[in-house]
């Protein structure tokens, strides 16, 4: 018998069973005695007495079928004798969900009609089936622990999205999400449900009662007394919210947890499962016995060495075996009773996997003795027997269920043909396969057994400012001990550690089994019965991306982010034991540790990106505008009509983008459309019946695939690809088709690996990252626990004896707080070991360094870096931000190989790239500067920045420095105000001195970080503003423009807050204006710091009039400096009456940060320069008719005189207002530098009164020397200065500061609206 492929060529279709005719030759394979006593040990009767002897004549082949045939009746019960009717039972036979008429609101039901997602605010639906006598049950899996109620309505019962099931008199529910049971009013029952539970439901119409279990463990009678009798029959029924989604058994499958008396609403097949046990048990016999046809004998023998060797008369024996057991295997519920518990012994004995070839053979079997659709069937329902046993089993210590189930499937996707099969058809199709590689975490840590793995618990008892030593032990890192640690503390903590080291253990076992059912799926050898698997999963899991991608819209369609972490885990590690094994073979190609994806990817056509945003813009665009540089650099031509087509395609898609986003009931779409495989219950087939009680129509589905571009190779669908369209032949670079001459000719590795990697980067960013932060809220929890725990002990403590009642409550506050931390630190060690451990850190840091290089790859094509897709430079930002903020400081990034060189060349893409114009999208612009921003706010990732080239310095220094205007400034001017942090006037602070006794929200907030400025990028700063006098003018005339934006704003919403405040009605303030305005008040302090910082590094921008614009800048720089003044340290002014009602969102609004900014900028033009520039700053300050020297007086706490001004105008708005909430006003204390005493230095204060002298000796001079002047020598703009310039050609006159003011917008003349060509000095002739 030939063999093809490890299966022996031959199938039931071409073997004929033995009849008559063959008898001579089938009987004489072994001798007719053997032959009989062969066939009456492998098809014992199970009848006893004389029967059996009379069975015991002999027995050959042509009488074996119907010798099967009696075996598998014995014991049946006769036709007339079956009722498939039970007794207190009405409804069809199989029970499902009645999605016919049974449903309110909007739902999805899965194919089987047993899994159901909930799609609007509380929909439910009900079985087909009822019961009004006798004990029942049925189970729930449920998938999601959102609010739903699950139990028993009668038909009478009428639910809308409001009221669902427990909400009406005659139904009864129980909602572990909230735990509680409900029967129109609720009391608390049970315990709180997670994903991966089973809920049993059990109803007892004899007694009356309705209890429910959880896990098997029973939670109680919920309800007793329930109305019975004739007309009341109860059906199961849910109720769920949006998103949540369960699958039912109704008895379609094994109950997991049977309860004694109590039957499943559907009947088992119990003649079916008599004949598959019968079966199974001559396939054991079968296994277990060799004949000895030379002793003619039957020998026993393990029958783990069973192999199939062709021997005829075993395998005759087994095509009758076949015969009937084949269509039994198509039954889910014998596929998982019977099949899967024996494949399930037959791996009992420990081991490896390979150490038990028993399945090979018998999946052998299988594809040899059953018709194809039988074996494809029942592979189908094994695969998904398992996969939903992994996922509802309980996690106990040694997380023995998931590891049972794991290495049955490892075993049978060792099998090459059934691999190939389920991974063509099952595993991304019908299953939610990436289950397979989830560890779920426990909610409830003592059903999980971490009590007895993880004995002894710790958590931080000393709380400095940074918290970072007992953080680093809590999270796991014990390299480090806390200080002050007591000898009691450090044993707790040392204990705590070796509990989680034992759970890392055991995990690490689990996820070692992952690995190894991904390596197989990856697998590119095993080319013998077709295409190898790797492509197979290569193309499937495009597929998967492309739904998760594409369907942000349909949160019911997408995998969950916790299964997409773990999956991402497992495939990095399984890719890159591929990639390094391949390396090996080939030494001239690059290790993993080096991997990056080659730009060719992004452009050639050959992968499909789906609908994700290119750096440049939209696809269509690209191809249009560059065109000629795909020709020129990459030799891929475009097809003009391509680009048309292109053009048309995105007209198309805009119209369905604005059909997809209407309701989906409004689409009532006929055919058999393509299904996302996401949109499923727990673990069944998909959904495709959309339920609504307006309409029951198909799920409106994404557009299909974009069609492959159109180049001059052979492009396409992902899934007609082939191993050739991948990795390439004979001159064809498959994947890799159009090299740029940038990129080195040099092998990186199998092309296939290449996508895989590009896919996992996808993965990452479509919501690996976000869930990687949601988990960090474990251990936030279990710090704010822990000081509130140290809190009242310390109120313990503080206590009187006599306040008994006190201390009483105190301790049940210390016993609450200390529960709660134990149940905690348990449940974070199992999250550190699944999610940030060391691998895992390890596992991110690569794919940060695998972006890094591919954006370098990227930046070397020029203009082809615009086709780049934006997720890697999104992935680049945020895995650096993870690495730092998730996994730190449990684990250090310092210890991460070369991450010092990794965090230069981060730096070095942002600094790039963050105003690069071939990147187009308004977002990933925004997130670019912010990732820059928070980069220079870190020491060490500052740091990083000034070790970039000098030239990449200098060009980020210059975009920073661009003009404001037309741009998001925001960012810019934050980032500048960093680098200068630290060296301004008062500026050392990491928190504001009015804020130090308030608890921030976010310690590792960027704003929160202490001062670390870059002299660096200040020099760099300081050459370009002295050598670029065109830009140094641009760039502050736009700064001051945004002050004098910013701070107008500011003053005109804090007195809309201050009316409100007034009214005597109750007045509530939106606090998006209070944001809003403190958000202006912070940006007006920011764009004071970097005048100040521009004023200190380069003060001839200001001071030296040879510059063309320098005497207007400082002009405008007074008068702005003069408002804000005037409008902060006026008496009982509106700034004092708003920052005194200390409303919530306006924390950030004090004297303080505005006039220490205002400050420093007045002591380094009057103080700190030479003599002739604080004369000329003077002059100018005490021009500018808003100047009075009360406001510079009241900066020491000196009481002003405001007639000791040098002009008597002042703003209007700036006049008292009415004293409605002043009282508290002139109570308070004056602000004063003095009071600041750790924030501002001796040598400042020192310099501060210097300046209040000068000040008030040129003031008194200026007044002594002005000569009164008449009204016709006025400005007869401002009436403020004398008139001093005169316009050509029209010959109309002004002061200076109102024509430079005027000319930087607008050429026209004041008057006459002639073009002025040139301004000249004016100066009054002396009279004749």
């Amino acid at each position: 018998m030939s063999t093809k492929g490890g299966v022996t060529a031959l199938t039931r279709r071409n073997y004929r069973l033995a009849s008559d005719v063959d008898k001579p030759r089938s009987t004489g394979i072994v001798n007719e005695k053997l032959l009989s006593d062969y066939l009456h040990h492998v098809f014992p009767s199970t009848k006893q007495g004389p029967t059996v002897a009379s069975l015991r004549k002999p027995l050959g082949f042509q009488d074996l079928g119907s010798h099967l045939e009696k075996l598998l009746a014995e014991g049946e019960a006769p036709e007339a004798l079956r009722d498939p009717f039970a007794e207190g039972r009405l409804g069809p036979q199989p029970v499902v969900l009645d999605h016919t008429s049974g449903f309110e609101g909007l739902l999805f039901v899965d194919d089987d009609l047993l899994g159901v997602i909930g799609h609007s605010n509380f929909s439910s639906i009900r079985a087909t089936t009822c019961v009004f006598k006798g004990k029942w049950a049925y189970e729930v899996l449920i998938s999601s622990q959102g609010l739903m109620q699950i139990g028993w309505c009668t038909l009478s019962c009428r639910f809308n999205q409001e009221e669902g099931v427990g909400d009406t008199p005659d139904s009864y529910a129980y909602d572990g999400n909230r735990v509680r049971k409900w029967n129109v009013t609720t009391t608390n029952y049970g315990k709180s449900w997670a994903a991966g539970d089973i809920v049993s439901c059990l109803i007892d119409l004899d007694e009356g009662t309705i209890t429910f279990c959880l896990n098997g463990q029973s939670l109680g009678t919920a309800f007793g007394g329930i109305k019975t009798g004739p007309g009341v029959a109860y059906f199961p029924a849910i109720s769920l919210s949006f998103k949540e989604s369960v699958a039912f058994n109704f008895g379609s499958r094994p109950l997991r947890y049977p309860a004694d008396g109590y039957l499943p609403l559907q009947d088992p097949p119990t003649a079916d499962l008599l004949k598959a046990h019968r079966l199974l048990g001559c396939i054991k016999n079968v296994l277990s016995t060799s004949i000895d046809a030379q002793d003619e004998k039957l020998l026993e023998k393990d029958s783990a060495a069973w192999r199939l060797h062709g021997e005829p008369t075993v395998l005759i024996a087994l095509a009758h075996i076949f015969n009937h057991f084949a269509p039994l295997m198509c039954k889910v519920y014998l596929v998982e009773d019977v099949l899967m518990n024996f494949l399930l012994g037959i791996l009992e004995g420990g081991g490896s996997v390979d150490e038990h070839p028993l399945i090979q053979q018998l999946l052998d079997l299988f594809w040899l003795l059953m018709e194809d659709h039988e074996v494809n069937e029942c592979l189908k329902q094994l695969m998904m027997s398992l996969l939903r046993a992994y996922r509802f089993s309980p996690i106990i210590p040694d997380l023995g269920f998931q590891i049972h189930y794991l290495r049955l499937t490892t075993a049978i996707l060792r099998h090459e043909k059934s691999r190939k099969y389920l991974l063509n058809n099952v595993l991304f199709d019908v299953l939610r396969s990436v289950v397979f590689f989830y560890i779920k975490t426990p909610l409830r840590v003592k059903e999980a057994g971490l009590e007895e793995l993880i004995p002894t618990t710790w958590w931080p008892t000393h709380f400095d400012k940074e918290c970072e030593l007992d953080l680093l032990v809590l999270q796991g890192k014990d390299e480090r001990e806390p200080k002050d640690e007591s000898s009691d503390e450090r044993l707790r903590r040392r204990a705590y550690e070796r509990g989680c080291q034992r759970l890392k253990k055991r995990i690490e076992v689990v996820e070692d089994l992952q690995v190894q059912i991904l390596k197989l799926l990856l697998n590119n050898k095993d080319k013998t019965t077709g295409e190898a698997s790797r492509y197979i999963f290569l193309n499937k899991f495009r597929k998967f991306l492309q739904e998760n991608a594409s369907n942000r819209g349909h949160p019911t369609a997408l995998c969950p982010p916790e299964y997409m972490v773990c999956f991402l885990h497992r495939l990095i590690t399984a890719v890159r034991s591929s990639w390094d094994e391949g390396s090996r073979k080939f030494p001239s190609s690059l290790s993993s540790e080096d991997a990056y994806v080659p730009p060719q990817l992004f452009y050639n056509g050959k992968v499909d990106y789906f609908d994700l945003q290119r750096l440049g813009g939209l696809l269509s665009h690209l191809k249009k505008t560059l065109k000629d540089d795909l020709a020129s650099k990459a030799n891929i031509v475009i097809d003009p009509a391509e680009i048309q087509a292109a053009s048309m395609d995105d007209l198309d898609e805009d119209e369905e983008s604005g059909a997809a986003q209407r309701p989906f009931g409004a689409a009532a779409m006929g055919g058999a459309l393509a299904r996302p495989s996401w949109l499923s219950s727990p673990t069944l087939g998909r959904a495709n019946r959309f339920l609504s009680t307006a309409a029951v129509s198909l799920m409106t589905p994404r557009r299909p695939l974009s069609q492959p571009e159109k180049v001059k190779v052979r492009t396409l669908a992902v899934e007609q690809r082939t191993e050739e369209d991948i990795e390439g032949s004979h001159g064809n670079d498959g994947l890799l088709l159009g090299r740029p001459q940038e990129e080195p000719d040099q092998p990186i590795a199998d092309k296939s690996l290449l996508e895989i990697v590009d896919g996992i980067v996808m993965m990452y960013n479509l919501s690996v990252h976000q869930q990687l932060g949601k988990m960090v809220v474990v251990a936030d929890e279990v710090h704010e626990y822990a000081v509130a725990l140290k809190d009242t002990e310390e109120k313990i403590a503080r206590c009187p004896a006599r306040r008994a009642d006190i201390l009483e409550e105190l301790h049940k506050s210390q016993k609450v707080f200390a529960e709660k931390l134990n149940h905690l630190s348990r449940r974070l060690a199992w999250i550190n070991a699944t999610i940030y451990s060391k691998e895992k850190m390890l596992d991110v840091y690569w794919l940060l360094c695998v972006c890094i290089r591919t954006i370098e790859h990227a930046d070397n094509t020029a203009s082809l870096f615009a086709f780049t897709p934006e997720f890697y430079l999104n992935v680049a930002m945020n895995a650096y931000s993870a690495l730092k903020n998730y996994f730190s400081p449990a684990n250090s990034m310092d210890e991460l190989p070369g991450y010092e060189e990794t965090l230069t060349q981060l730096a070095a893409i942002l600094a790039k790239h963050f105003a690069d114009p071939r990147i187009v999208g308004t977002d990933i612009k925004d997130s670019l500067m912010q990732a820059l921003a928070s980069y220079v706010c870190y020491p060490q990732s500052l740091r990083a920045v000034e070790r970039i080239p000098e030239e990449q310095r200098v060009a980020m220094m210059r975009n920073l420095l661009a003009p404001y205007e037309q741009r998001p400034w925001a960012q810019t001017n934050w980032i500048l105000v960093r680098l200068w942090r630290g060296c301004g006037f008062g500026y050392r602070y990491t928190r504001l001195p009015h804020l130090l006794k308030t608890k921030p929200e976010d310690a590792n907030l960027p704003s929160l970080q202490k001062p670390c400025p870059s002299l660096l990028l200040q020099r760099h700063m300081a050459e370009l503003l002295s050598l670029d006098k065109d830009m140094a003018a641009s760039f502050l005339n736009s700064v001051l423009n945004q002050l004098n934006w910013a701070f107008s704003e500011f003053i005109g919403m804090i007195q809309e807050i201050q009316q409100a405040a007034e009214r005597p009605e109750r007045n509530f303030v939106d606090t998006r204006q209070l944001k809003v305005c403190a958000t202006c008040f912070d940006l007006s302090v920011s764009l004071l710091r970097v005048l100040e910082m521009t004023v200190s590094l380069v003060p001839e921008i200001f001071l030296d009039w040879t510059r063309p614009s320098a005497e207007l800048l400082l002009r405008r720089l007074a008068q702005l400096l003069n408002q804000v003044l005037n409008r902060v340290t006026a008496e009982k002014n509106l700034f004092d009456r708003v920052v005194n009602l200390r409303l919530p969102g306006l924390e950030s609004v004090d004297h303080y940060p505005i006039l220490v900014a205002v400050t420093g900028i007045l002591v380094r033009v009057l103080v700190d320069g030479d003599a002739q520039g604080t004369s000329r700053a003077a002059s100018v300050l005490l021009s500018d008719p808003c100047f009075q020297l009360h406001s510079i007086q009241h900066l020491l706490g000196e009481p002003g005189d405001s007639s000791g001004s040098s002009a008597a105008c002042r703003p209007a708005a700036a006049a008292p207002l009415a004293p409605a909430a002043a009282g508290s006003s002139s109570e308070r204390k004056h602000f004063s530098l003095h009071a600041y005493a750790d924030y501002i230095s001796l040598e400042e204060k020192q310099k501060v009164e210097d300046m209040l002298e000068f000040l008030t000796e040129e003031s008194k001079q200026a007044a002594a020397s002005t000569a009164p002047t008449s009204e016709e020598d006025l400005c007869p703009i401002c009436y403020a200065h004398s008139i001093s310039a005169v316009f050509r050609p029209c010959s109309h006159k002004s002061c200076k500061a109102c024509i430079n003011q005027h000319l930087m917008n607008n050429k026209d003349c004041f008057f006459c609206k002639a073009t002025i060509t040139g301004v000249e000095d004016y100066s009054k002739p002396p009279p004749s």
